[in-house]
């Protein structure tokens, strides 16, 4: 099996770090939907402004809020207002693999779909 990239949710900007919450990344659901990305799904974060990169799983936060928060421990490696990448992966056999395309979600102002 081979791990690729199912999808990600590429320039998202947090809107929140709360770090007395119990860990994850709360996320609007639409960009959820909009990313082929399920709640409790294993994501990486990828913090654009400061380098930092971790693993967290996803729950949904006000659909239409279009909210990006990092909770919990991993709060202390964001802050508001940072430029992140959400990404999602599957296993695929190799021969799946090489047909593979990610589903990628660029985001705009106020995490707005882009394309």
């Amino acid at each position: 099996m081979l791990t690729l990239l199912k999808s990600k949710l590429h320039r998202a900007i947090v809107t929140e770090a709360n770090l007395n919450y119990e860990g994850s990344i709360t996320v609007d659901p639409e960009l959820l939907e909009a990313a082929d990305i399920l709640p409790y799904e294993q994501v990486d974060i990828l913090d654009i402004n400061n380098g930092q990169r971790f693993t967290t799983y996803t729950i949904e936060g006000k659909r239409g809020a279009r909210g990006i928060c990092i909770n919990g421990a991993a709060a202390r490696l964001v802050q508001k207002g940072d430029v992140v990448i959400i990404c999602a992966y599957t296993q695929l056999e190799p021969k799946a693999a090489k047909k593979h395309k990610p589903k990628i979600i660029l985001l705009g102002e106020n995490n707005m779909v882009k394309s």
